[in-house]
């Protein structure tokens, strides 16, 4: 299968094309400076322009581009650049696939969709909860929708955290821990979902060759754990305490609603199509995962 990645020079991004390749299929890589190698094109989503040729022969796009959530406070500017750094690449991409008559399109989103369901078990059949960042990933998905109409077939990737030490949250939080500075935040008992590194690239490359699996698949753990035993399985792995905590009220004050949705709620979500599917997790609890991130 030959393969189209945007958004590929990030933590997922790079580490799914080495499995890809590993797995036997050949891949392009979109990227927004000037191309150095055969295997890149260049494109400039802002513009709507992508370079002549980068579609193909390509059966599959995998769409991975967007911007960090974890940017302290969200202004009214951060908010529209967490936006158009998903929406425009996405509308984008999704109208080329329709053009190019392209197989497959597989674009990130976020686990975020279901918003904060406390104790509440979901899976993909979940409507979307409220707060910014369900109302980003609804509207992240809408803009597949030239592609889905196109005839293509339209798998929407609701990702948890991804832990790995090479970036993301695992990365900024291993050196507090190893201080002995990990701490549980608010209450604790928010859920907290997530998935190993090589689950995700599996994950993706699973669907990518699964082609009678279309929509919404979360991909995260079978096991969702709340912050409290996050915090406590982490300082273990990194064998030091983990005391302490951080008040709500002093999370809200210095990060306000980013806070209320990244770090004090969260969706107890869990893999219900990769499950019926048959995918083998090699992470299923979370000592797995952090013995082999830290």
């Amino acid at each position: 299968m030959r393969v189209l990645v945007a958004g590929s020079s990030g933590l997922i991004g790079s580490a799914l094309l080495d499995h890809l390749r590993g797995s036997g299929h050949e891949v392009r890589r979109l990227v927004r400076r000037m191309p150095r190698l055969a295997d890149e094109f260049g494109w400039d989503p802002p513009a709507g322009r992508i370079d002549d040729g980068a579609f193909d022969g390509v059966d599959a796009v995998v769409n991975l581009c967007g911007s960090p959530l974890a940017s302290g406070r969200w202004s009214g500017a951060r908010k529209q650049l967490l936006t158009d750094s998903r929406l425009e690449p996405t509308e984008v991409l999704a109208e080329a696939v329709a053009d190019h008559g392209v197989g497959a399109l597989l674009n990130a989103s976020g686990i975020s969709y279901y918003g904060d369901t406390g104790s509440a078990e979901v899976d993909e059949s979940a409507r979307a909860g409220s707060g910014f960042l369900a109302g980003l990933c609804v509207a992240w998905e809408a803009a597949t929708t030239p592609a889905t109409k196109a005839g293509a077939r339209v798998v929407l990737l609701r990702t948890a955290p991804v832990l790995s030490s090479r970036g993301g949250m695992l990365r900024m939080l291993l050196p507090l821990f190893r201080l002995g500075l990990g701490a549980r935040l608010g209450s604790g008992s928010q859920y907290l979902p997530w998935i190993s590194l090589r689950d995700q690239v599996s994950a993706i490359t699973f669907l990518l060759e699964r082609v009678d699996i279309t929509g919404a698949v979360n991909l995260t753990s079978p096991s969702p754990v709340t912050n409290a035993e996050f915090t406590r399985e982490l300082a273990r792995a990194v064998h030091r305490p983990a005391p302490w905590f951080v008040p709500a009220l002093a999370l809200k004050a210095a990060l306000g609603e980013a806070a209320e949705e990244t770090l004090l709620s969260g969706p107890r979500a869990v893999p219900g199509v990769l499950r019926d599917g048959g995918f083998d997790f090699a992470d299923r609890e979370l000592d797995d995962a952090l013995a082999l991130a830290v």
